[in-house]
Order: C-alpha cells, then structure tokens, then sequence
C-alpha cells in the first residue's frame, strides 16, 4: 500500500511543510484581504486593487524567486554538515536582495505612472496609481523578510516564518478596515488605505524576521562567516545562477495571468473584478501548493548534498501524494461553493456570476497547478532549474497566454476563453515537468545503484 511505503516521508514532509504553506499563505493573504476590504465599496475600487496587485505580483514573484535561489544551496551544505558555509552564503544572498529590492521598487513605483498603456478604463487607472505605488514602496521590506525567512527554512526551521506572517496579516487587516472604512477617527482612504496597511504589515514583517535569525543561538553555529565583510564573485553566481532562473519561472506563470488581467480589462470592469476574485482564489491554493513545492525542495536539496538517492526519489514522490489530495480537496470547494466564495469579495450580481463561472474552470486546473509547482520545487532542490524554466516559458507564454487570447479576445468566448488558455498552459507544463522530474531521479538512482 501506498500508505505504509511512504508512511515515514509523508510524516516529515508534512511537519516541514506545513509552517511553510501556512507562510506561504502569508504573501497572497495580504491580496486576498486587500481585495476582501475594498471589494464591497464597489466594483471600481476593487478593479482597480486587482489590477495594482496583480501588476505587483508579477514583482513579488521575481523577488519570491531570487530569494529561492538561497534554500536549497542551504539544504545542501546543511545535509554535507558545511554549518559555516551557510552564513557566508547568507550575506551574498542579502547582498544581492537589497540591491534587487531597491531597483524593482524603483521600477515599480515609476510604473505606476505609465497605466494609461495597458487601456485600461480612466476611473480604474486613477484609483490604482497610488496603491500600486504604496506596495512598490513595501517591496524593498519584503526582500529582506524573505532573505532570512529562506535562509532558516532551508535549515528546516520553518516555523517561526509561519508565526510572523499570521500576525503580519492580523495587522494588515486591522489597519487595512481602519483606513479604508475611517474607523476610530482615522480618515476614510479607501484603496490608499489597504496601500498603507500592506506597507506596514511587511515592514514590521522584515524587522520580526531579521531580528530572530540573528539574533536566536541556534542560529550562532551557522552565522559564523555572516559578518564578514569580503565578498565572493563565485557565491553571487552561484546564487543568481539558481536564483534567476526560479524567478523566471515565476515571472512566466504569474505574468501570464497577470497579462490575462490585462486582457480581462479590455472586456470591461466587471470582467476584470470577477477575474480578481476568481484569481486571488486560486492563487491561495497556490500558494499553499508552493508551501508543498518549498518543502520538498528542502528535503531534495538535503538528500542529494547527502548522497540519499533512494530517500531523495521517495521523499519527492510523496510530496507529489500530498499535493494531489490537498488540490483534489480545493477543487472540490471550488465547485461547489462558485457560488457561495464570490460574495466575500462583493454583492454584484453580475461580478458574482462571472466569478462563478471562473471557479469552475479553476477548479479544473488545481491538480496541474499543484503537480507543476511540486515538481519545479523538486528540481530546484537537485539543482535542475535551466530546462524547467524553459518548460514554464513555452507552457505559458508560448501556448497558454496565447491561446487564452484567441478564444477570449478572437474568438469571442470573452473571460472565460482566456481562463481555458491558462488551463492548457498548466497541464502542458504539469506534465512535461513531470517527465523530466522522472528523468532526472531514475538517472541519479541508476547511477547509485552501478556504483
């Protein structure tokens, strides 16, 4: 039986995974309770947050990527007892997280100037300029907190993230409903008042994350190499050399639905609100199956630096259990509540029953979605990240976005042709990523076994 098989990884895995899905959580929460906020002070409002936000996203995940670039050389030195190696890696990966938080801020915050490009309706552009430069100013914060949160989850200390983001969306709710709404005297801001609650939440977010990396002991074996302050040219290759290729292929997914809202937009407001709540959805179970996908890449990267070729296939596989039931469950919520989950967001009629209709599509994609990113997670883990991001760019710019187009925007099946083009860009890279995650084990495992 399956069960007894991988009894003992699908224990581990889930003991690691779970803070981290839960801090995975974290990120796309901030937008989930964003879009929650505004979304009942009418559908321009929430157009508007959907389009800053789904514009940041394609940001965040670049940022979300390069950080990757740390974990699983962690894992690595972690599983060959290099402890010291850890800090020294460590101070390159802030290095070059600063100096990324503070030119795609930049960028941000300049972007946001420039919406009249993506015609996009006057109303919606005038209410998204400021948000969007409010979370380019939260950017560079985020980079730090993701820095040390990559940093000890490589380690397998997960949990601490875990706490952080609860309370920083605590706090993002609370001030978020006091300035949108002007509760207790503070003034009635609406969408730049969700703007200065994500703000805060990830500024306090990065001060919380920095603090308990360096300043906890069981962290003082590994830190060793941190303040020093000669640079290595070999360690910043060596992390952008796993880091650029993992925000690629975030950028290419992400902004291949982001482009998706774009195109939802030329169709009309309500289109583009409904397609915010259907996507700030299934960006949750995403995010949960990332926190999956991030878990297994520890776990791979701390077989393959200790030579565990049969733990590393088995441990990999069973991630690949865990997130066909978690999506499974997801796209059984999707379907049966499509009607029920949109009223969170608004009382629209119209919105709500677009949405609905984008859910059952959703629903559809969630076990591509999982697969896909549980296997870039388990390649990244071996070190195996140029060809899978090929794979993403071909499945999603090179098929999905496009045919998302053609049916949508030619062809006329408006919204929800475009959602089905993003369907076919999920299976095609679910499935090709899974073949070269079978590759890649059996010929590591087949090579142990002639030695």
């Amino acid at each position: 039986m399956l069960w007894m098989k991988y009894r003992q990884y699908y224990k581990d895995n889930f003991n690691l995974a779970y803070p981290v899905v839960i801090s995975q959580l974290g990120h796309t929460m901030v937008a989930f309770s964003d879009t929650v906020i505004i979304g009942h002070t009418g559908k321009v409002p929430l157009a508007a947050v959907a389009l800053g936000s789904s514009l940041f996203s394609i940001f965040m995940v670049m940022g979300i990527g390069m950080s990757y670039g740390l974990t699983p050389l962690i894992a690595q030195e972690n599983g060959r007892q290099n402890l010291a190696r850890c800090g020294f890696l460590l101070r390159h990966s802030l290095l070059i997280n600063i100096v990324l938080g503070i030119l795609l801020s930049t960028a941000i915050i300049a972007g946001s100037n420039h919406l009249d490009l993506l015609g996009q309706e006057e109303d919606v552009r005038t209410l998204a300029k400021p948000f969007l430069q409010l979370l380019g100013f939260s950017f560079f914060p985020l980079m730090i907190f993701l820095t040390f949160k990559q940093f000890a989850e490589g380690l397998g200390f997960t949990r601490q993230a875990m706490n952080i983001s609860i309370i920083g969306n605590v706090v993002n709710i609370l001030i978020g409903i006091t300035l949108v709404y002007g509760l207790f005297g503070a003034p009635k801001l609406g969408v730049v008042g969700v703007g200065i609650a994500t703000l805060t939440d990830r500024v306090l977010m990065a001060v919380a994350m920095a603090w308990y990396v360096l300043s906890s002991p069981r962290f003082k074996g590994y830190l060793a190499e941190f303040r020093q302050r000669y640079l290595s040219a070999a360690a910043i290759r060596q992390l952008l050399g796993i880091g650029t290729p993992v925000a690629l292929q975030y950028i290419f997914e992400v902004s291949a639905f982001s482009g998706a809202i774009v195109m939802a937009g030329w169709i009309g407001a309500r289109e583009q609100a409904a397609h915010q709540i259907a996507i700030n959805l299934a960006s949750i179970t995403y995010m949960m199956a990332s926190g999956i996908s991030a878990a297994a890449g520890i776990k791979s990267g701390n077989h393959f630096g200790a030579q565990q070729w049969r733990e590393l296939r088995a441990s990999a596989i069973a991630s690949y259990h865990m997130v066909l039931v978690m999506m499974g469950i997801t796209a059984l919520l999707f379907m049966v509540g499509c009607q029920l989950l949109p009223l969170m967001y608004t009382n629209d009629i119209e919105v709500i029953a677009i949405a609905a209709h984008l859910l059952i599509i959703a629903a559809f994609f969630q076990l591509f979605d999982g697969t896909q990113v549980v296997g870039l997670g388990i390649l990244r883990g071996l070190g195996d990240v140029r060809v899978p991001t090929v794979i993403t760019l071909l499945a999603y710019w090179g098929l999905g976005l496009p045919v998302g187009y053609v049916l949508g925007i030619l062809l006329d099946f408006g919204v929800q042709g475009i959602w089905w083009g993003l369907l076919i860009g999920l299976l095609t890279a679910s499935i090709l990523l899974f073949f070269r995650f079978q590759h890649r084990t059996k010929a590591v495992l087949q090579r142990a076994v002639l030695k």
